[in-house]
């Protein structure tokens, strides 16, 4: 293969720590040999550990290109989609005022492409807190809590939802009561 070479000095610079060099080093194989799907692959990961996210998505969906039946292709390509999306429902929520919805659209968007992202789960969680919907907050925790049971800010979401979805119900009682005694 034409591309072993540039592949190879692409791994010494990832084990020098230099990933603009080993992504530099990938897209030289890519340009030797533009049919192999595993060095887009190889790229997109490298591309992705770097946080160069619209190039990872680019090679994620060339090696899909060219061989969409590599589940690890495939499995990559949603995963850095995910994280996409949540950058992008990110700067949604940083516009003034916020497009919550639309960072809402997004994340649950992330979560049937990457089912594992503990970081889209605690997003949603915090979004949803913070729109004061305490149900779905604690539901969102619970998922990151779930997938790492020793994370101690999807902890502190969850006992802070659950405390204020406690509260909340109490008053809508407390209310009624005072409402029946009047």
């Amino acid at each position: 293969m034409v591309g072993e070479s540039s592949l190879k000095k692409a791994y010494e610079a990832i084990l020098n720590g230099d990933y603009e060099l080993a992504v530099l080093r990938f897209e030289e194989a890519i340009a030797l040999e533009p049919q192999q799907a595993d060095y887009h692959y190889k790229c997109s990961i490298t591309c992705a550990r770097s946080g160069k996210w619209q190039k990872a998505i680019y090679h994620a969906e060339q090696a899909v290109m060219l061989d969409s039946d590599h589940e690890e292709y495939n499995y990559h390509l949603q995963t850095v989609q995910a994280k996409q999306l949540v950058l992008e429902s990110e700067a949604l929520l940083g516009l003034s005022p916020p497009d919550s919805e639309g960072a809402i659209a997004k994340l649950r968007l992330a979560v049937n492409k990457d089912p594992l992202n503990l970081e889209t789960f605690l997003l949603l969680g915090a979004l949803y807190d913070s729109l004061a919907q305490y149900e779905q907050a604690a539901e969102f925790a619970e998922e990151a809590i779930r997938l790492d049971p020793q994370h101690s800010a999807a902890q502190r979401l969850y006992a802070d939802v659950t405390q204020k979805q406690r509260r909340s119900k109490g008053q809508g009682a407390n209310r009624r009561n005072r409402r029946k005694n009047r």
